[in-house]
């Protein structure tokens, strides 16, 4: 028998990223206290470690900050598109710098393992600066007709899943496009976000055009219905979705909604069968699977269902659970003590309900917030599991006999964000693809982003494009 090696530890040192004691809010190029003084808290997911004190935001603070944007805006709008590129390329350079300690302070806040906020979130970052740098000065020949104008101030708010990159596919096409912007990033993760304010101010950004305000839910929604906000664009939850779609109706503010998902991935019999494993791996544990457009639900073809299952269940088995920070982790921490007990809830509930539950043998540690990668077969559209979004580790397993059947269950449920289809046939590819309402559609691979693609969602998703030359509309006076 072939004897079994174990990996050894291979953390990154966190030791290269300085987490300042606490942080203010970044307000016209400075940081400040907020108004009422308060602050709040921001721990580790993966120890419980407190890592700093940030200021909360009031409506104060937000109107300060909308005020900064707004005199910012006359002169950042003026400036032809060669030199706000400039600006955009310089930030994209020292994001690229500073990876390493970014990747560090983004694991630390948010939990995911380190090789992901490495190898994924980073370069995107920085990928999509260079990009809509590079759009800075041809939007005459975006598509949007000769001189196309910015809207003015955009107030953006993002979630705990992504915080540096959804901060990357906010702020970069509203600066290229000649807007200003008040951010506020989510509760549980504001610490990238304040190091990038600390990076606009390296690259020489003009003071008042990029504003971060830390805060809850409270500051989020002042910054919303701020009147002298031009462009809302929020990526989140569906329920937080539709109270901004009623606070911004009637008014003439331009929104753009990135919200929930229940993304199928269809696998026909014909697939590569170790391909699409991966493909599934990928598709909902990447990032403890809180992903908004993760492939939570797996549409196996019932022919090669036992043969799938099998292999997949061997490869949940390999999976490391454990320290984020450690090389070798493919699963870290859930992001905070409330999103736990959301996904644990809905996992018991699918228990309940009769679908069976597998997990892999694996050991969670004692301190931080954890869930082991779980699957549920025995799943009909009508168990929870199959039509909620869980926001975790957790797949629902259904099957189908043909593509119609495919279709029809990959369409029954309220979202419209995403998809994936696994088959040899590209004819049967284009086929499916065409009758999916998803409005992204992955073909033998799964949750690969690129900054000159757009994303976004049908129905229940939200509306709106970010990405690519479309996500330049919705910063434009079009």
């Amino acid at each position: 028998m072939a004897p079994v090696f174990d990996y050894a530890p291979a953390p990154e040192s966190r030791s290269i990223v300085d987490i300042a004691s606490s942080y203010g809010l970044f307000i016209d190029g400075e940081f400040t206290e907020a108004a009422d003084g308060k602050v709040f808290k921001t721990v580790s997911p993966s120890t419980e470690e407190v890592l700093a004190e940030v200021a909360e935001a009031t409506e104060e603070d937000v109107d300060r900050a909308v005020k900064a944007a707004r005199k910012a805006f006359e002169k950042w709008s003026a400036l032809p598109g060669s030199e706000r590129a400039k600006y955009l390329f310089r930030i994209a350079r020292i994001i690229q710098e500073r990876s390493r300690e970014l990747a560090v302070l983004e694991t630390l806040d948010n939990g995911k393992p380190i090789k992901e906020t490495r190898d994924a979130d980073l370069p995107l970052v920085a990928a999509h600066f260079f990009y809509y740098a590079g759009w800075a000065d041809k939007l005459d020949h975006a598509g949007y007709g000769a001189n196309p104008k910015p809207l003015g101030v955009a107030g953006q708010v993002i979630p705990w899943n992504f915080p540096l990159l959804m901060l990357a596919w906010k702020i970069a096409p509203a600066l290229a496009t000649g807007n200003t912007v008040v951010l506020k990033p989510a509760e549980t993760t504001p610490l990238s976000a304040l190091f990038f304010a600390d990076i606009c101010r390296q690259a020489g950004l003009p003071k008042g055009v990029v504003n971060i305000l830390t805060g809850d839910g409270r500051a989020g929604a002042a910054l919303i219905a701020h009147p002298d906000v031009n462009k809302v664009a929020f990526t989140g939850s569906t329920a937080v979705g539709k109270e901004i779609a009623r606070t911004v109706a009637g008014t003439r503010k331009k929104v753009t909604l990135e919200l929930g998902g229940k993304g199928a991935n269809i696998v026909f019999d014909d697939a590569p069968i170790d391909q699409a494993v991966e493909g599934i791996v990928n598709g909902i544990f990447f990032n403890q699977g809180q992903v908004c457009c993760a492939g939570s639900r797996l549409l196996v073809q019932e022919s090669v269902q036992d043969e799938l299952l099998d292999s997949l269940k061997r490869r949940l088995s390999t999976l490391r659970l454990g320290d984020p920070l450690d090389k070798n982790t493919d699963i870290g921490a859930i992001n905070s003590a409330e999103q736990l007990a959301r996904i644990t809830k809905l996992a018991d509930l699918g228990e309940a309900e009769g679908a069976e539950r597998w997990s892999p043998a694996c050991e969670l540690p004692e301190n931080g917030y954890w869930f082991a990668p779980t699957l549920f077969t025995n799943v009909t559209q009508a168990h929870t599991v199959a039509r909620d979004e869980i926001f975790g580790p957790v797949l629902s397993v259904l099957t189908f006999r043909t593509p119609d059947e495919a279709v029809a269950k990959a369409n029954n449920t309220p979202y419209g964000l995403s998809a994936g289809i696994w088959t040899e046939k590209g004819s049967r590819i284009l086929a499916v693809a065409n009758k999916l309402r998803a409005g992204v559609i992955w073909s033998n691979t799964f949750n690969k982003f690129d900054p000159t693609s757009p994303f976004g969602g049908y129905k229940e998703s939200g509306f709106g494009r970010e990405g690519g030359r479309h996500g330049l509309e919705a910063y434009l006076d079009v």
